[in-house]
């Protein structure tokens, strides 16, 4: 046991690190964690001792597992639905085309440039054609822009874009049994019955006993994804779906949703993505670099080529369509479980991973980067209020991957 505590407090040490430096060079803490997690594993291997770390203990899985798990779940849950509902058709186009656009793209290139075998190149295909709504949400709580039709009109549209990863990730390497029947036909019943009996649950409840709103949520959360483990899946994949049915219920708390979103964001998802970062093989991308160029451009290049025309008939001033495009172009949470699950199941290998997850870090910083320097639509901005204090910006992820 001690041996646990001391494991722990070096990886909550590197969180620490991680969210001080995120502060100072302002990007989302889950991207340095990633980086923090790349370079503690590569000094730990310059010096022979990678197995300190512990990165495939049981304990340390589960709590990564964990946060993925209730990550995604707030991808899902701090979407406002009426965003979907007013621009259904913008958000609807935009978002499956810039999932579709890099998935063949990225895919074609891994297969037939690269050489990777075919469940190889899909399962690229599906880790690059991904948006980041953590990125993204952070972006426009910075901007403003999370007030306006026009922002709310990219993160609808990055829902829709990462949905359609979630779904692809499940189809294509989830194997199709009886067992995927029953967990299909548990999750729909689950998924029909949650929002009355959340809200039943809140209202006899919640303020009268101990987190049991929390308590909840992560039962149905666990108990899905143990279905969806035994299914042959994936445990994230019914946790973008419960987010989304439990939207309006989680945003009719925001007090709750920001105390659950502290837990997850400060103890579970660092074990996350540093311990994704401690698998990225540093000597692979030094001794291929053109891999990761081509897979970077390959992911960038095809979600402008297909989002740019697309998005011209929603916005027709010049930094709105390319502000717009490039937000999409990110990527990171979703991203890096992609990868991930490639990588445990072993349809990639170690090398094809830290290409996936370097071009997944590298695309959450290089569009969001150019779009706010080179583009910035200042004449959508929202005008400040006359007297109104400054508004303070919260850390952590905000929204997604």
């Amino acid at each position: 046991m001690e041996h646990i505590f001391t494991i722990a407090a070096l990886w909550l040490g590197l969180a620490v690190i991680s969210a001080v430096i995120a502060y100072h060079v302002k990007v989302s803490i889950a991207l340095v964690e990633i980086c923090i997690g790349v370079v503690a594993a590569a000094v730990a291997g310059y010096f022979g001792t990678f197995d300190a770390l512990r990165s495939n203990a049981e304990w340390l899985r589960f709590l990564a597992a964990s946060g993925a798990v209730l990550l995604t779940f707030l991808a899902g849950a701090e979407l406002e639905p009426e965003v979907i509902r007013k621009k259904l058709k913008e958000v609807t186009i935009v978002g499956l085309v810039g999932f579709f656009a890099p998935f063949f793209g990225c895919a074609a290139i891994a297969r037939y440039v690269l050489g990777w075998d075919l469940q190889a190149g899909l399962l690229c295909g599906v880790a690059l054609s991904t948006t980041s709504m953590a990125v993204v949400y952070a972006v426009m709580l910075e901007t403003g822009f999370n007030k306006t039709d026009f922002g709310k009109g990219i993160l609808g549209a990055c829902f829709i874009n990462d949905l359609g990863t979630v779904i692809a990730l499940g189809l294509l390497f989830a194997p199709f049994t009886y067992k995927t029947i029953i967990f299909v036909g548990v999750t729909t019943l689950v998924l029909m019955i949650l929002p009355f009996s959340s809200r039943w649950l809140t209202r006899l409840y919640a303020h009268r006993t101990a987190a049991i709103r929390t308590k909840w949520i992560i039962l149905v959360l666990f108990g899905l994804g143990a279905l969806a483990l035994w299914s042959g899946s994936e445990a994230v994949l019914p946790a973008y779906l419960v987010g989304m049915v439990l939207a309006e219920f989680s945003i009719g708390d925001a007090f709750w949703i920001r105390r659950l979103r502290t837990l997850i964001v400060g103890f579970l998802t660092p074990f996350y993505f540093i311990r994704a970062g401690t698998f990225v093989s540093l000597p692979a991308l030094i001794s291929a670099p053109a891999v990761f160029l081509l897979l970077l451009g390959g992911k960038v290049i095809s979600k402008i080529f297909g989002l740019y025309p697309v998005i011209g008939q929603f916005r027709r001033e010049r930094k709105e369509r390319w502000y717009y495009t490039l937000l999409m172009s990110t990527g990171l949470t979703f991203g890096t479980i992609s990868a991930l699950y490639g990588f445990s199941h072993g349809i990639v290998t170690r090398e094809q991973y830290s290409f996936l997850v370097a071009v997944v870090i590298a695309s959450a910083v290089v569009p969001t980067l150019i779009a706010g320097v080179a583009f910035l639509p200042r004449h959508l901005l929202p005008k400040p209020e006359k007297g109104a204090a400054p508004v303070q910006r919260e850390s952590g992820l905000g929204a997604e991957g």
